[in-house]
């Protein structure tokens, strides 16, 4: 069965400052901002938040079906899918735009500052899950156009396939009305602690009232672990220290893979939050979103080293 991945493809351009930000942007002049960083390494990778999670997903040996639009330039990435045995054929190529172009800036304290060119992203909607027929095991609704967020979240729980909902860079977008459509009977609200607030603050409700919409709520808090919550159980998952910070470009992305990998496996959700936590260590040890070199036996080995146990 595959394991249904909507989101963006983009081009990330990664760009590293070396230095701080905090160095050259004075909070006083936030209003009438005007820097410019000087940067001494520009890398272009192959990205976007659907295709960083299915990279992950074949690295492990799972079947990721990418729902996504691309634009005429996409020649080189679906080359690139094509090496790695990612399927292609639930994304639309839009001859009249670009793909989407990500450019980011990180400093020498990992902070991000990032610029994103929507492209095809924008018209993601067309492409369209009523013109699938996928034997999909479980989806991810990620970061997207708003129409395909909301259209995709609703067509997958109607067909009532395991929707997992992962807004992250498409949350502020949506307002409280829609975060709620989308929460409302998914199996799991991926988010980051910034982005749980943001939710809790769009819509209106109590944290407890949100998860009383959903079956799982995700909260990853960075070097802090995970939390897990399912109805009134909630628990804590341990951070898996990198051996090096080397980029955190996709660090996100690979925890979600992770997760997404653990779940279709049939893991519960301690283990699979583990799977997930350990796929992030790794993936900031690596540079670019899609460059991690790891099989399925590689990664257990990784797993019981850890955490003292099999998964």
């Amino acid at each position: 069965m595959s394991i249904l991945v909507s989101g963006s493809l983009a081009l990330d351009h990664i760009m590293v400052f070396p230095d701080r930000f905090e160095n050259h942007i004075l909070p006083d002049k936030l209003h009438m901002l005007n820097v410019s960083f000087n940067i001494e390494s520009l890398d272009t990778q192959f990205g976007g938040v659907a295709g960083n999670i299915a990279f992950l997903l074949r690295c492990l040996g799972a079947d990721p079906l990418i729902l996504a639009t691309v634009g005429n330039d996409f020649g080189s990435y679906a080359e690139w899918l094509d090496r790695h045995g990612i399927r292609r054929d639930a994304i639309r190529i839009l001859p009249d735009v670009r793909t989407s172009q990500a450019f980011v800036t990180t400093d020498l304290d990992d902070n991000q500052i990032w610029a994103f060119y929507e492209g095809a992203m924008a018209r993601a909607h067309e492409a369209s899950i009523a013109e699938l027929e996928p034997e999909a095991s479980l989806a991810i609704v990620s970061a997207d156009g708003k129409q395909a967020m909301l259209d995709h979240a609703r067509e997958l729980k109607r067909r009532g396939i395991s929707t997992y909902v992962d807004p992250s860079h498409g949350l502020p977008m949506l307002d409280g009305p829609e975060l709620l459509e989308m929460l409302e009977g998914c199996t799991a609200y991926v988010v980051n602690d910034y982005e749980w607030s943001l939710t809790v603050e769009k819509t209106g409700l109590s944290e407890e009232q949100l998860g009383e919409r959903c079956e799982t709520v995700v909260i990853t808090k960075g070097e802090h672990g995970s939390e897990i919550r399912e109805g009134a159980r909630s628990m804590h998952i341990p951070a898996v220290s990198a051996a090096q910070i080397v980029d955190p470009t996709g660090c996100g992305d690979a925890y979600r893979a992770g997760l997404l990998f653990g779940r279709s496996e049939g893991h519960g959700w301690d283990v699979a939050g583990r799977m997930g936590s350990l796929f992030g260590a790794l993936q900031i040890q690596t540079a670019g979103a899609q460059n991690l070199e790891i099989d399925l036996d590689e990664f257990r080995s990784r797993y019981e080293s850890e955490f003292g146990a099999p998964f």
